[in-house]
């Protein structure tokens, strides 16, 4: 015996939609995952999108609005310059559009989304109710239709190719002349930082592949993917959802093959300089290749809470919609026509979907991905025999090299679009000759598709660190994901060494020193970091000011014009621009070296006077804080504990990215974290910044923070008997009987005079009691819960009942070991055991200390999943073992396999040991110090 088991699940009740072979089963993992099994893909379908409506409706109901432009109805003004765009896009139309030609070319797709629409719709009333956001804003939860889903995925990722980024390219060519027109060409904010990486079998201790990586997003609370497992009698499937859309569409692991994605950096989407006039009847032209032609026109309303109504016209010209401008702009305010794939041939490649979730092979794989549209992703993949894929996979028509780079007129035939690039690029042998794969958005197998990409560094890096270990396993996978080297700090740090003759001061004197002996690594305690962001900062605004930039800068930013949709402002501002571009600027011939020199020797001067006299920089940690965007922050009961203190940086592997020169807050970073292992899908790890559920106040709301925060990852459970059922009122149907005779053991009450050892109220659980084990009295409660698969880390899953009873009485007539009960009212739901560790078999595993205390803990089945069950017995037996002084430290020893149990000790507080052999087992020691205040 000694090991940690049991349960804590979020217990959201279901509608099973019948005994048809519709109907579904729900469980969840310690952190409230949620594990879907259905008796065919379609009813699999129905139980993902009622999920998605119990875990997150908020978020649910929230993406339906933007793709319809209908936000600022119940989020007022601030959401008004989305809405336009979204309505002048013709989103919802293009969504209808693709559902509608799905529907005609794969009906059987077509159907499967459909049933995810029922089941959001099913679930989503009920589930408003819980969700504290509708009533704070008086929103009543709407009706999905078929198409939502599509326009969902549309909304979500019709900023990905970062076609505002022309607007800011026309601005500099227009300021500075054409041949500047790539000066900022770099990576910004928006559109990358994610990272993928692939080690062939040759590679890693199982001798199996390992995928892994994090996609960098926009962080927001709920998170953009949501952790899940889809299981039916074609496929079972874990991987990162996108809540409002069916399946698994760009993380996902099938236990045959697994595959994950990076933004390629395609650019596949044109503006149009459209020339419009009105007609004498009302209607719009446009000036097309041809000639005058007639253009759609149509106003639509925008409700503002708080506000006055506000009436668009949407107009359309062959090109595209008209997204900024129309007929009666000024002069020098060109209408533009976003030109887009789904809105011109009517695909958006959702018949891929379920083909993913089929896939057995990287073969599979690679051909459902030929049906792919957008976003342009780079994707890894490799299965169980060893194969792997590196390819690109989406839609990039085929133009001219300046409809990639800038706006292009509208009634010049040589800008028209001329088909598709095909086929995409690909890697002839998946990895190259040392095993290895990488993908972080840097100028790769996307190159002859778009204009601007990441610096290497990323890129670089991770070959570095897999390069400096001959084989990894999937655990070791998470030092590469938290790796903190800033590489584009190089340029800055070299031209600040350059400064030596300089007259500066004796305290920019000392910093410069201090720079320049920093090892570059952008950790959270690190005030070296915090010193060399001031000076970055410090050194953009002074190149910003810099005359050689005037014509884009100050008064003369392109923000300031007024000539651009609010919406895209963020693209056109110049300080964050040079920021990013710093790296390149910092050597730039447009800056005189002197000038250069000047910026960087002023710069150190000031941070030195910001951070003398007794005044030292803080940590990284305190300044460079988590900034998650929220549809609704007043609905958030603890802001606050949302908002970390982060290492990394935008060059880093780990990309928080912050905006040099504007802020030290990261809006940015890992939108999650995963390592998909092709040996044994089981050994799989995962985390997401906030947790699986989109309820504030949930337990499962921002479980995993803490976990995202220090670079820890979660393991993926697969063995449906370590799963809570979201109804535990029922027995699992694939259970064999014995099981309800469990439960009901699991709820027979013990009488109420033995004897209380201990008492203790737990938050939500009311008062919980210890009382000593009667080994005879008890024995059928035992022998029925230790006797469960899910107990077999206990090691009693063979014992017969009179073994069970032999062992407990043994255990009983022992002064250094003892056994409780743990009861609720008087109901038992945990075994509760503790021992001195000096007298027991541990001892000689490890040096105990004086104040040692151990002790094991198993939960019982039955109706005792509900969120921080688990979380509230422990406060009751830690708060037991420190109610006798003697006490210092309490230790555990879970088998080193059951990573659930170890997680559930982390999170609790306790400190991990090594891992120990001891005969029954292979134990992971973790060990929780007295409090100072007990």
């Amino acid at each position: 015996m000694g090991t940690v088991g049991g349960s804590t699940a979020a217990a959201a009740g279901f509608d099973a939609f019948g005994d048809d072979g519709t109907g579904f089963d729900v469980f969840r993992d310690d952190w409230g995952i949620p594990h879907l099994r259905a008796g065919s893909a379609l009813a699999l379908a129905r139980a993902q999108g009622h999920n998605a409506a119990t875990d997150r409706a908020w978020q649910l109901e929230t993406e339906r609005h933007r793709l319809q432009g209908t936000t600022a109805a119940f989020l007022g003004e601030d959401a008004l310059a989305w809405d336009r765009f979204a309505r002048q896009a013709r989103l919802a139309d293009t969504a209808r559009n693709c559902f509608d030609r799905l529907s005609r070319t794969d009906p059987g797709t077509a159907a499967w989304v459909s049933a995810y629409v029922d089941g959001v719709n099913a679930g989503l009333g009920e589930a408003a109710t819980r969700a504290p956001e509708f009533a704070a804003t008086g929103l009543a939860p709407g009706r999905w239709e078929p198409w939502t889903p599509l326009g969902v995925w549309l909304s979500t990722h019709i900023l990905f190719a970062g076609f505002p980024t022309k607007l800011w390219r026309e601005e500099v060519a227009r300021r500075l002349g054409d041949d500047a027109i790539t000066l900022f060409a770099t990576d910004g904010p928006g559109t990358s930082g994610s990272n993928g990486w692939l080690l062939t079998g040759e590679r890693t201790v199982s001798g199996a592949p390992v995928v892994a990586g994090d996609p960098h997003r926009f962080i927001e609370d709920p998170g953009v993917y949501q952790q899940i497992r889809l299981a039916c009698p074609e496929f079972d499937v874990v991987g990162l959802a996108v809540p409002g859309v069916p399946g698994l569409a760009h993380f996902g692991h099938t236990g045959g093959v697994a595959w994950a994605i990076t933004n390629a950096m395609a650019d596949y989407q044109d503006l149009y300089r459209e020339q419009l006039r009105r007609t004498p009847d009302g209607g719009v032209e446009a000036l097309g290749p041809e000639g005058w032609e007639t253009a759609t026109a149509h106003t639509e309303t925008i409700t503002v809470a708080g506000g006055e109504p506000v009436t668009v016209e949407i107009v359309e010209t062959a090109r595209g919609p008209v997204i900024a401008g129309g007929p009666d702009s000024a002069p020098d305010a060109s209408p533009l026509a976003l030109r887009y794939p789904p809105r011109v041939t009517g695909e958006l490649g959702f018949e891929v979907l379920p083909a993913l979730l089929r896939a057995r092979t990287v073969a599979d794989l690679d051909t459902a991905l030929d049906g792919w549209v957008e976003p342009v992703n780079v994707v890894l993949a490799a299965d169980t025999t060893g194969a792997t894929l590196h390819r690109v996979a989406g839609y990039v028509p085929l133009r001219p090299r300046d409809n990639q780079l800038r706006v292009v007129p509208a009634h010049d035939p040589a800008y028209a679009w001329r088909g598709r690039h095909a086929p995409m690029p690909r890697s002839g042998s998946g990895a190259d000759a040392t095993g290895t794969a990488v993908m972080a958005n840097e100028r790769g197998l996307a190159a002859p598709l778009g204009v601007e990409f990441a610096p290497a560094h990323r890129a670089d890096r991770i070959r570095e660190l897999l390069d400096g270990q001959e084989r990894w396993t999937a655990k070791g996978m998470a030092g590469v994901h938290i790796d903190t080297h800033l590489a584009s700090a190089r340029p800055l740090l070299a031209l600040l060494a350059e400064t030596s003759g300089a007259e500066i001061g004796p305290e920019a004197s000392g910093l410069r020193a201090r720079l320049l002996r920093w090892d570059r690594h952008m950790d959270a305690d690190s005030t070296d970091a915090t010193l060399y962001s001031a000076l970055r900062a410090e050194v953009v605004h002074r190149l910003a000011a810099h005359p050689a930039l005037a014509a884009v800068t100050g008064e003369a930013d392109p923000v300031r014009s007024g000539a651009h949709p609010e919406l895209f402002l963020p693209w056109l501002a110049a300080v964050p621009r040079v920021g990013y571009a710093l790296e390149t600027l910092i050597g730039h011939q447009l800056f005189p070296y002197e000038d250069r020199l000047a910026a960087v020797t002023g710069a150190v001067e000031a941070v030195a006077a910001r951070y003398g006299d007794g005044n030292p920089p803080p940590p990284w940690g305190e300044v460079h804080r988590l900034a998650p965007w929220q549809a609704w922050p007043g609905a958030d009961p603890d802001p606050g504990a949302s908002r970390p203190g982060l290492a990394g940086d935008h060059d880093c592997v780990l990309s928080t990215s912050s905006v040099p020169g504007i802020t030290d807050r990261s809006a940015r970073g890992p939108a999650a974290r995963y390592v998909w292992d092709l040996a044994r899908r089981e050994d799989s790890l995962w985390v997401t910044p906030y947790g699986a559920s989109g309820i504030p106040g949930d337990a499962h709301h921002r479980d995993q923070l803490p976990l995202w925060t220090r670079g820890e990852l979660a393991p993926v459970v697969t063995d449906w008997n370590l799963l809570h059922r979201d109804r535990p009122d029922e027995p699992h149907r694939d259970r064999p009987e014995e099981t309800t005779e469990v439960t009901a053991a699991a709820r027979a009450s013990v009488p109420a005079q033995r004897e209380t050892v201990y008492e203790q109220e737990a938050d939500g659980l009311g008062t919980v009691r210890l009382v000593a084990i009667d080994p005879a009295a008890d024995i059928d409660l035992i022998h029925g819960w230790v006797s469960e698969e899910r107990a077999r880390f206990w090691g009693m899953t063979d014992y017969s009942r009179e073994e069970v009873l032999e062992a407990y009485t043994f255990l009983d007539s022992l002064t250094t070991h003892h056994g409780f009960l743990a009861l609720r009212g008087d109901v038992p739901v945990a075994i509760f055991q503790t021992y001195d560790p000096a007298e027991d078999p541990l001892g000689e595993c490890y040096e105990v200390q004086p104040g040692d205390y151990g002790v094991h803990l198993l939960i019982g089945p039955g109706d005792t999943a509900q969120p921080g069950f688990t979380g509230g017995l422990l406060s009751v037996f830690v708060g037991y073992v420190f109610s006798d002084p003697a006490h210092l430290r309490v230790v555990v020893e879970p088998d080193a396999r059951n990573e659930r149990a170890i997680a559930r000790m982390v999170r609790a507080g306790f400190e991990l040991g090594p891992e120990v052999e001891k005969p029954e087992k292979r134990a992971r020691l973790a060990f929780l110090r007295r409090p100072a205040t007990v």
